[in-house]
C-alpha cells in the first residue's frame, strides 16, 4: 500500500487535469477523443482495476495510462476502436486526442468547404449537414413568432 498511500485530487493525463475522486474508465473519458468504452479497453490492455479511483494512481501507471493514451497502436487496440480510421492524407488508422482531433476535424471540414462537396456546402451556409429536418428545427437568429391582429 506504500504506492496507493499518498491521494492526489487532480491528476494530469495527457494535457487534461482529471478529478482524482473518479474511476478509471471515468477520468480517462473526461480526455477529448476518448469515451467510456476506449477508456474501459485501455484500463484493461494495461491490466489496471476499472474500480479504482484515479488519485490513487502511482506515478509509473500514470506514465503508463499516458504512453497507452498517446498511442493506442502499440497497445494492440483493435483499429475499429480508433476515432480516425483510414486518414485523409496518410490513409492510416490513428486515435486522436486533445488539440489534435479538434485541429484535424476542423481541417476535414475546410477541405469539404473548398471542394464543394455536398456537406461543404451545408457547412458553409451554417445548415445541418446530416440530413435532419430543417423545416422546423435548426433555425437561427431571432423567432418572430405570430402576430396578433390589431383592434
Amino acid at each position: 500500500m506504500s504506492g496507493e498511500a499518498q491521494f492526489r485530487y487532480i491528476v494530469r493525463i495527457a494535457g487534461t487535469d482529471i478529478d482524482g475522486n473518479l474511476k478509471l474508465p471515468y477520468g480517462l473519458a473526461t480526455i477529448k477523443g476518448i469515451g467510456y468504452t476506449t477508456a474501459l479497453g485501455i484500463v484493461r490492455m494495461l491490466g489496471l482495476d476499472p474500480e479504482r479511483r484515479i488519485g490513487f494512481l502511482s506515478d509509473e501507471e500514470i506514465r503508463k495510462i499516458e504512453a497507452a493514451v498517446s498511442s493506442m497502436d502499440r497497445l494492440g487496440m483493435p483499429s475499429w476502436m480508433y476515432n480516425r480510421r483510414k486518414d485523409y492524407e496518410t490513409g492510416e488508422d490513428r486515435h486522436l486526442i486533445g488539440a489534435d482531433l479538434l485541429f484535424h476535424a476542423r481541417r476535414d471540414i475546410e477541405r469539404e468547404i473548398k471542394i464543394g462537396s455536398w456537406r461543404g456546402v451545408r457547412h458553409r451556409l451554417g445548415l445541418k449537414v446530416r440530413g435532419q429536418r430543417t423545416h422546423t428545427t435548426g433555425r437561427l437568429g431571432m423567432t418572430i413568432g405570430v402576430k396578433k391582429k390589431r383592434k
